[in-house]
């Protein structure tokens, strides 16, 4: 069994659900110390949902070395129905050459690629000039308030530089290396009350019906091009999530309706300016309403360059594959990074599997992770001596 199997399978092993770690960080702290680094806690939040953080760095001799940063998290989403899993998810089990268990695709086979990775980088190259990190925290499945947001928080109060980050999640397709991602959009949630007035359904004329007068406007604004993109994302998207309205009689024209939508919006709008359109087609079709704004992440892009060429690089020396850039999907604790890190990318495992019952990994796909990981640290070691 590789030492990267090993450690995948003894992160596997503990049910670390959102926000518990149960010491899933404490055991890799304890692998990172001998290699040099140093190991803080930055737990955080109420004491009934506490976040388990750990902000771990091994800084180079070379003066002015930059710093690669590896993210993830221990956390894992509930595992769903036990008796529909065909082996327990806590259980680390092979079948048919995969890896089944909570986790292991998203994300604790990335975690162990990333400290064996450094293990043997570090053996190799003790004196290569690169500083190296890794920030891992227990909340990143969940309302991700007390996680990784609040160790990026921490680093920019200590005007702490980052250079390069790596995220783990599970990009691949097929197999290890086939995707990344050098972005992701921007996520920002509208919460709309139209106030109408209520009456019954026979009179009219008595009331005013918010359904009535919403409808004209979200129309418009389900057919607004909000943008068109780029060569590296779609255009921003508008959708309703949920509408509610009614007293549940259908007599009654309710007094209010409520709308909830969402924006998936690229780097060609701003969060500030498609607030402000919405206001004005709302105001323009003279609705009484409340809006509640909620940002749940700014878009970033991280176009080729250093970073970018290095993975590149290392996937094709490891794999033999061109990489395909990717910006599609939800969101990732990179926006976060992305506040304090100009190149961040997201390299992972296949993710076919995440979050589904049995959950699963191919034994293939982990050593070369791995390997990918510790190519990037060499690449990454060999411009800076080069520079």
């Amino acid at each position: 069994m590789s030492r990267t199997l090993q450690l995948t399978e003894q992160l596997i092993s503990r049910p670390s659900i959102t926000p518990s770690d149960e010491g899933c960080l404490e055991m890799i702290a304890e692998l990172l110390a001998p290699c040099g680094f140093v190991c803080e806690r930055i737990d955080s939040g109420p004491d009934d949902f506490r976040v388990s953080n750990l902000w771990a760095k091994r800084s180079a001799a070379a003066a002015g070395a930059k710093t690669l940063v590896f993210v993830g998290h221990t956390d894992v989403v509930p595992t769903g129905p036990l008796e529909q899993w065909s082996s327990p998810p806590f259980v680390p089990t092979h079948k048919d050459g995969k890896l089944y268990g909570r986790g292991t695709s998203d994300m604790k086979t990335s975690i162990a690629a990333f400290v064996v990775a450094v293990e043997e980088f570090i053996a190799a190259q003790p004196q290569a000039p690169l500083n190296i990190a890794l920030l891992l925290t227990s909340d990143e499945e969940g309302p991700a308030v007390d996680g990784t947001t609040v160790v990026v928080q921490a680093l920019e109060q200590r005007g702490e530089p980052l250079d390069y980050c790596i995220v783990g999640e599970p990009t691949s397709v097929q197999r290890t290396g086939d995707m990344i991602k050098n972005g992701r959009r921007g996520t920002m949630g509208g919460k709309l009350t139209v106030r109408g007035v209520q009456g019954h359904i026979a009179y009219p004329q008595l009331a005013r019906n918010p359904i009535h007068q919403a409808l004209p406007a979200l129309a418009e604004l389900a057919a607004t091009e909000w943008d068109r993109g780029n060569e590296f994302f779609p255009p921003t998207s508008w959708q309703i999530s949920n509408m509610h309205g009614g007293t549940g009689a259908t007599n009654v024209i309710p007094g209010e309706v409520q709308v909830m939508f969402n924006f998936r919006f690229c780097t060609e709008s701003t969060a500030e300016g498609l607030q402000a359109r919405v206001h004005e087609v709302l105001d323009r079709h003279g609705l009484d309403y409340e809006l509640q704004w909620t940002v749940g992440g700014q878009p970033f892009l991280t176009t080729p360059g250093t970073l970018v060429s290095a993975v590149q690089q290392a996937i094709h020396d490891e794999v033999g594959i061109a990489t395909e850039l990717s910006t599609t999907g939800g969101t990732s604790d990179g926006r976060f990074v992305a506040r304090i890190c100009p190149q961040v990318i997201e390299l992972g495992p296949p993710n076919a599997t995440i979050h589904k019952i049995d959950e699963h990994v191919a034994v293939a796909d982990i050593e070369p992770l791995k390997n990918i990981y510790r190519r990037v640290l060499e690449n990454l070691a060999k411009s800076a001596s080069n520079a």
